[in-house]
């Protein structure tokens, strides 16, 4: 099976785009044409689960368009939206932030789905979807060090009573690094499927590695890729695996 985890930006795009004609700006532009170009991206990739960070659900923007759906529809996946903002943040009250989330894409049954918000930081979301198999856990972490690791605490319980295998993937934002990881990564046994370290961000010039994507040791990993598309700030990861006791079922590397 292949897993793509990309973080989208809302289709912003990077660059001078985002900054002209003053910083930060291309966030209230229409995002069409990168848009595009991210879903042909994906549609190339052709992946089995994709799990999308910063989509647009229709603002001004997206022409009033759930870009998750969009993609999901290209590629004949089910797909899944939700708000990254807590129920009772005031957030969610606010335009262009109402609209702001992240999303499951898959061709592959959804037994359950839960979404769970955490205790801390301003972006709580994290997407539950039970597979055949397998669990998948989709989140972007909190800007803020004490924030994120009291929700890698909140992760870890649900990891730990999962009941099956899982894979957390998303943007943790560590910027200390990949020692911030290192209680989370003891206490739940996951691995990193880039095994190698390879930076996601920035995408003009990666040289941090924010995004990851991490499971349990009964996933095996085949291949891992991040190529170096230039469609977002983060440049998105490319994973095929199979469960260990499927083997020779998974698609070919």
């Amino acid at each position: 099976m292949r897993f793509l985890l990309y973080n989208i930006r809302y289709g912003a795009g990077t660059g001078w785009k985002v900054h002209f004609p003053v910083p930060f700006s291309g966030y209230l532009k229409r995002t069409g044409d990168n848009f595009r170009q991210i879903a042909d991206f994906i549609k190339s990739v052709n992946p089995d689960i994709t799990g999308l960070i910063e989509i647009d659900s229709g603002s001004f923007r997206a022409d009033r368009s759930n870009q998750a759906r969009l993609i999901a529809e290209e590629i004949q996946h089910h797909h899944i939206f939700k708000n990254k903002y807590s129920g009772k943040s005031m957030v969610r009250k606010l335009p262009l932030f109402n609209k702001q989330g992240n999303a499951f894409l898959t061709n592959q049954d959804i037994r359950n789905l839960q979404f769970h918000y955490f205790n801390r930081g301003f972006k709580r979301l994290v997407i539950e979807a039970e597979l055949k198999e397998f669990k998948t856990f989709i989140v972007h972490l909190s800007l803020q060090y004490r924030h994120r690791q009291e929700q890698l605490r909140d992760l870890n319980a649900l990891v730990c009573a999962s009941g099956k295998p899982v894979i957390v993937a998303g943007d943790f934002n560590v910027f200390r690094g990949e020692k911030e990881l290192e209680h989370f990564l003891a206490a739940t046994g996951l691995l990193n499927a880039n095994a190698a370290g390879e930076p996601s961000y920035p995408s003009r010039a990666p040289r941090r590695q924010l995004d990851f994507i991490l499971h349990s040791p009964e996933i095996q990993a085949h291949r891992f890729e991040a190529p170096r598309v230039p469609f977002s700030d983060h440049i998105p990861l490319i994973w095929d695996f199979e469960i260990r006791h499927r083997a020779g079922l998974a698609r070919a590397a």
